[in-house]
């Protein structure tokens, strides 16, 4: 079994970084207060879909509609395999059309067969058509006692509003860096195998707020490295560059001199480094020179003697500085872009057509 699906949260207490929807829909359970459709938006990988069974648990479990499903009896542990009759996952993205819905209409009309209540839940709702929301829209009107929608989307700007209007919306956050660092630790170590804490921050970086994609990227890298991952490891899969390298090509942007520049750009290239990944990974590296400025704590994943070498090509340079050389760096984006749709030209090397 893959690690994302293995490590993947059973109960509330589980769900990391989400607190303030947790607290409620536990609240919500203990007050007898659980609304009829709920909208759970936010980056994929988050837990959305994670809570939304989790809250079917608590609905469906044998000990009654608690804060906490047990996970032991037979409604949770049908529900964690999916095979509970009462709680319905369906993919927009692929179911949605009309006639879908309209299955799901007739179905919302009769009572739960296995539990208290039946649970539908819709998965990138917003990819639905238009005559698929409004046979929606229906079914939010007036549904009945016994069931729960909970829609799900990464684009809630695309699920009409006379949809949103009808749901309780809560929004999913990126997860924080150190409590998906914290957790890929916890992993690595049940799991009886080692990772570098500077591969694990590579993991975070990578995986942008988003705790499927750290577990999906940690279970290839087990795959690639065996036991014991390092940071190489990472760079060498995602198509990366070290930290001492973004340190070097710090300290030729600080030095002035194109000339410096370009030898460590062409550096990249040699490498067969593709360099939209390295504009890219640069301007996250950027982010941490901007913290350090500020004495915020944003270097943590670098060594020890990185730090001592980023402390000493800060020296002078002021967060209004940096920040206006971010602006510009931020513009190069495009460009880079824009390149790679030309013909290639051997006489002339990549770093040198982005000037």
């Amino acid at each position: 079994m893959t690690l994302y699906r293995k490590w993947r949260p059973q109960n509330f207490s589980q769900v990391i970084g989400q607190e303030p929807i947790v607290r409620t829909l536990q609240n919500a359970i203990g007050q007898k207060r659980v609304a009829h459709a709920y909208l759970f938006t936010g980056p994929r990988g988050t837990g959305k879909t994670s809570l939304a069974r989790i809250l079917a648990k608590a609905l469906n479990c044998a000990q009654g509609e608690i804060p906490e499903p047990c996970l032991a009896c037979a409604p949770c542990t049908r529900i964690r395999d999916g095979y509970f009759a009462d709680v319905l996952e369906m993919d927009a993205a692929s179911n949605r059309g009309i006639d879908e819905v309209r299955e799901l209409r007739e179905r919302v009309r009769f009572v739960p067969v296995e539990g208290r209540k039946k649970v539908y839940i819709i998965d990138e709702v917003h990819m639905l058509t238009s005559e698929a929301f409004n046979a929606l829209l229906k079914m939010l009107e007036e549904p009945p006692e016994h069931v729960i929608f909970i829609l799900a989307t990464t684009e809630p700007h695309k699920v009409p509003a006379t949809i949103v209007s009808r749901c309780q919306r809560f929004d999913f956050m990126r997860l924080p860096g150190q409590n998906i660092f914290d957790h890929l630790k916890h992993v690595v170590q049940d799991e009886n195998f080692s990772a570098a804490d500077s591969a694990l921050w590579r993991i975070v970086q990578a995986a942008d707020g988003g705790m499927r994609d750290a577990l999906s990227l940690l279970d290839q890298l087990r795959s690639f490295s065996g036991e014991n991952i390092s940071e190489e490891d990472v760079n060498r899969l995602l198509g990366s560059v070290p930290a001492s390298q973004f340190l070097d090509l710090f300290a030729a942007i600080r030095s002035g001199k194109p000339e410096d520049i370009f030898s460590v750009t062409d550096r990249f290239v040699e490498l067969g480094v593709h360099m939209m990944q390295v504009l890219r990974d640069f301007l996250q590296f950027a982010r941490v020179i901007l913290m350090h400025l500020a004495g915020a704590k944003g270097d943590i994943w670098l060594e020890e003697i990185s730090r001592k070498r980023l402390t000493t090509l800060c020296a002078g340079l002021s967060v209004g500085e940096w920040r206006e050389a971010l602006d510009h760096l931020a513009k190069v984006e495009p460009q880079v872009a824009a390149i790679e749709l030309e013909p290639f030209d051997p006489r002339v090397s990549e770093t040198r057509r982005m000037v």
